[in-house]
């Protein structure tokens, strides 16, 4: 199992594009062997990941998650390939629906059979990834196009899944699924088994499992828990991300987080392997007084 990052600079709204490029290219210098950049209301993953694929040497870089509903998939699909030319075939495509509140509240969209949606979506979206022209008519999408971009290498796609119906999707016509707020068990129980039967069935290799979880190595785990929850306040209030959280059996994110000393944290780590992940992505949250950098030192001796 790998063991990577959630590049946190992109999650700040003083963030600017140089700020989150430099981190990448820091994260790379450190020899993690991947790092998650999410795509929120800030600087645009895509652009810096391909910004930052000219600066950096070994790191893959993954989009955890950029939106669909807002874009054409044969839109992405340019934008990806062009990315990937960038990077030297280190970039990793992670899409996801967003949530109703972004979707229909925000944009004006439909957040209408959002499974539906991702599998038409994909249909598209996949085999120009892999080079070849697109020829579909569904519901959502009706599309025939080809894109000429030399030298593209194809792009990996993570669906951000974790209902059953989008495990399903994704195991069917991806490499993987990109996991956020959801832990151990859940993982171990639902996530892993449902996306790998799908894969199974559909005569696709194993399938990825990128699960992305709250770190923080400290000894003070009550002002942790209190901090943890304050950072990721908003995550419980999220449909998707709550149902995760109950299925767990837990109300917080501070209930699946990893927090407390470095034997805590790597026996965490560990069970994660166990429970099938094949890639941990560390969310390092301010716990403290140096938690961030003791906590990014013990992720890089445990590579």
């Amino acid at each position: 199992m790998k063991i990577g990052l959630i590049n946190a600079t992109a999650e700040n709204p003083n963030a600017g594009l140089q700020d989150v490029v430099d981190e990448l290219t820091k994260i790379d210098a450190e020899k993690f062997p991947f790092v998650s950049l999410p795509n929120i209301f800030g600087v645009d993953a895509i652009t810096a990941i391909a910004l930052a694929g000219r600066e950096t040497q070994q790191l893959e870089m993954a989009t955890g998650v950029v939106p669909t509903p807002p874009r054409h998939p044969a839109a992405l699909a340019q934008q990806a390939l062009t990315t990937q030319e960038a990077c030297g075939g280190r970039f990793t495509l992670g899409i996801g629906l967003s949530h109703k509140i972004v979707i229909e509240d925000m944009f004006g969209l439909s957040y209408a059979k959002p499974a539906a949606q991702m599998r038409e979506y994909l249909e598209v979206l996949m085999p120009l990834l892999e080079g070849k022209a697109a020829s579909f008519a569904g519901d959502h999408y009706r599309v025939n196009a080809g894109l000429q971009i030399p030298g593209g290498v194809p792009v990996p796609v993570l669906v951000a899944a974790l209902g059953p119906r989008m495990l399903e999707v994704a195991g069917q016509l991806t490499q993987g699924t990109t996991t956020w707020m959801t832990g151990l068990k859940t993982l171990g129980d639902h996530v892993v088994p449902t996306i790998t039967a799908a894969a199974d069935a559909a005569g696709r290799p194993q399938p990825r499992i990128l699960a992305a979880i709250p770190v923080a190595l400290t000894e003070d785990v009550e002002a942790a828990r209190e901090a943890c929850n304050k950072a990721f306040a908003i995550y419980p209030t999220l449909p998707s991300y709550k149902a995760m959280l109950d299925r767990e059996g837990v109300a917080s994110p501070s209930e699946i987080a990893l927090l407390g000393d470095e034997s805590t944290i790597l026996k965490g780590i560990a069970q994660f392997r166990d429970a099938g992940v094949t890639d941990f992505a560390a969310s390092i949250f301010a716990a403290g007084p140096g938690t961030s950098e003791r906590t990014r030192e013990l992720l890089l001796s445990a590579q």
